[in-house]
């Protein structure tokens, strides 16, 4: 099984997270479950490359941030992008999506529903970054089986605009109100987690939050049966 990471590089980089890091700790995290793994800054060109099912990943997992927020808009290379993971998603391959990178990708109109949630400006927050506790709902998936509530330094990201239906694997609370965090999704034949943790590498330091991801990958590759 093969894996591209998409990493927040050129464009698709910000000056808060750091997409290097992360990636890689996602990196070691999917080869411990025997992927093979590539991992790319060469955003726009690799997404576009997906239309072509030749050589394409198994599994797609998308770090990456906003180029729109400096006003960084790319109509082409937006458009050939959401051609290759459209074509990506409707053979039936899988996708990992990681915490900013539901801020990005506003050139591709269905990027909300595959995910299942968007950052709306002026509407969704996080609290500061820090020690969090996070709430984990081990009845609701094979993915948290088992698992109990942890604690991570991670910023926690509250009020996204959520689909209906969307049942959160994890959430964390906020002035009263619960907030989804990780979550599975089907788009079509594909398979579809959003995990909202991962501002930087120390999230990866949760053995809990290591735990569930690699779990999710196991279910992305269909190896948990």
């Amino acid at each position: 099984m093969r894996a591209l990471i998409l990493s927040g590089a050129g464009r698709y980089a910000d000056p808060w997270h750091p997409f290097a890091e992360t990636s890689d700790r996602l990196a070691a995290i999917l080869r411990a479950e025997g992927l093979d793994v590539e991992v790319s800054g060469d955003v726009d060109e690799r997404m576009a490359a997906l239309a072509n099912p030749d050589g394409a990943p198994d599994l797609l997992v998308v770090n990456i941030g906003d180029p729109a927020r400096a006003g960084d808009v790319a109509p082409e290379a937006e458009a050939r992008g959401r051609e290759g993971l459209l074509a990506h998603l409707g053979r039936g391959a899988s996708l990992l999506a990681s915490h900013v990178s539901a801020t990005s990708l506003r050139g591709i109109p269905e990027w909300e529903q595959i995910l299942g949630a968007i950052w709306v400006r002026g509407t969704s927050f996080h609290p500061d970054y820090g020690r969090a506790r996070i709430r984990v709902h081990p009845d609701r998936h094979s993915i948290v089986s088992g698992l109990a509530d942890f604690e991570v330094d991670d910023e926690r990201y509250t009020d996204l605009r959520v689909a209906p239906g969307v049942l959160p694997l994890a959430s964390h609370e906020h002035a009263g109100r619960e907030h989804p965090l990780i979550w599975t999704r089907r788009y079509g034949p594909a398979r579809i987690v959003y995990d909202a943790l991962g501002h930087d590498a120390a999230s990866y330091d949760s053995a809990t939050h290591r735990e569930i991801l690699a779990r999710a990958v196991r279910w992305l590759t269909r190896a948990d049966r």
